[in-house]
């Protein structure tokens, strides 16, 4: 019996996407990611374009900078397979997509995945909110205890919406199909009350007009979100939100708040209420504190296997009896990075993201549609890097996507090849 390939690469991509959703385990991920590619790696032959090589070179380059780091130091064998599995999850990931979509080469079986994904996923947050969660409890911590955020549900809905104006074909010849998938999304994504998300909502917005692209038209919307952003601070910070206020005012807090915790380092660790609210800031103060030890580690970094001291420990395992004093990765990727592979990974890392933003300025050869998805993308990654570690995040479920995109951006070069 002949396996369909399309049906057999979408199933085992959308049970990698699902995985990586539910799944909470990190390890299992991994493993099952690993079984995958070797399960494509048994049945087809491997054939990989330059251009795609040249563009995940600079992954490769950080993952091994970290692992001959190590030896240096000799770090704990199993928090060096922890950092490992972190550094190769984004090479995992971009590779299953490439792989399965290169197979299966159809954009609009790819895009429809990608939505029906987000769909389902939007009906699974609806009933955990309805079940175990606390959707009508008035509180925002409530709401938000079992969903941060979902970018696949955020990505599937603009695939939905502009499929359309750059495909020239609707994505699902009946209205009211397109209407309940429409609607069931929208919903589910306000009703995570994520920051990240509505500043990843705002930069795939903008991309997809094309004002990522750097003209005297687009400086000036900009200059007029900066201007509308700076209002909206000034609004903030005249009015008393106080941190412990449920509804709407928690999400407000959390939005007056976001900027002092990235950057705010100037904290007392035995003020509670000044830690949680700038946590990202004291794992950054603690990283760069730790490395002024090793001062060789801000060119090359503290290698695999290195851990940040906390100096105490910190509730982070869900856990009351049972805290971390010791941790391995970062909520800012771009210190993280810094942290395990110094000043040379981090340049490497927002060289590889600058170059998925910067195909935008690219001659549309092929596909305009995903030659913007890539660009946003990018631009979206520069924004989670700082916030929840961008393509190193253990959730993170983007780079799936970007895998498959990266192969339709490169059909052209593909054909050749073949």
């Amino acid at each position: 019996m002949k396996i369909n390939a399309t049906k057999f690469y979408t199933i085992l991509f959308v049970l990698a996407l699902f995985a990586q959703l539910y799944v909470s385990s990190f390890r299992a991920n991994i493993i099952f990611q690993i079984i995958l590619l070797l399960i494509y790696f048994l049945f087809e032959k491997i054939k990989i374009s330059k251009p795609f090589l040249v563009q995940i070179a600079p992954l490769f380059c950080i993952f091994f900078i970290g692992f001959i780091v190590f030896f240096f130091h000799q770090y704990n064998s199993f928090n060096l397979l922890k950092d490992i599995f972190h550094f190769i999850k984004p090479i995992l990931g971009i590779l299953i997509g490439y792989f399965f979509y290169k197979k299966i080469n159809n954009l609009r079986v790819f895009i429809k995945t990608i939505v029906l994904c987000g769909f389902f996923s939007a009906i699974i947050h609806f009933i955990i909110l309805c079940t175990i969660g606390k959707a009508f409890s008035g509180s925002l911590e409530d709401v938000r205890e079992y969903s941060r955020d979902n970018f696949l549900e955020l990505l599937a809905f603009f695939l939905l919406i502009y499929y359309k104006k750059f495909q020239g074909q609707a994505l699902f010849y009946f209205k009211r199909n397109y209407n309940i998938i429409f609607t069931t999304i929208l919903l589910s994504s306000i009703l995570y009350f994520s920051r990240t998300m509505i500043i990843g909502a705002i930069i795939i917005l903008l991309s997809l007009h094309g004002y990522t692209l750097i003209t005297k038209k687009t400086i000036k919307v900009l200059g007029l979100m900066v201007l509308s952003i700076a209002v909206l601070y000034i609004y903030l910070f005249s009015v008393k939100i106080e941190r412990k206020n449920s509804g709407l005012d928690s999400f407000l807090f959390k939005i007056k708040n976001a900027p002092e915790e990235l950057f705010k380092t100037n904290i007392d660790r035995e003020n509670h209420k000044d830690l949680w609210d700038h946590w990202r800031g004291y794992e950054a103060k603690r990283a760069f504190a730790l490395m002024k030890q090793y001062p060789s580690s801000f060119i090359i970094g503290t290698g695999q296997g290195s851990l940040v001291n906390l100096k105490f420990e910190a509730p982070l395992t869900g856990d009351k009896n049972k805290g971390l004093k010791y941790i391995s990765e970062l909520h800012n990727g771009y210190v993280y990075v810094f942290y395990k592979t110094g000043f040379i990974g981090l340049i490497i890392i927002i060289g590889f993201l600058f170059s998925l933003y910067k195909k935008i300025y690219q001659e549309q050869t092929n596909n305009q549609f995903v030659t913007v998805l890539i660009s946003s993308i990018g631009l979206l990654y520069l924004f989670t890097t700082l916030t929840i570690t961008g393509i190193y995040n253990a959730r993170d479920i983007i780079i799936f996507i970007l895998g498959a995109l990266l192969y339709f951006h490169n059909q052209v070069e593909e054909k050749i090849t073949n």
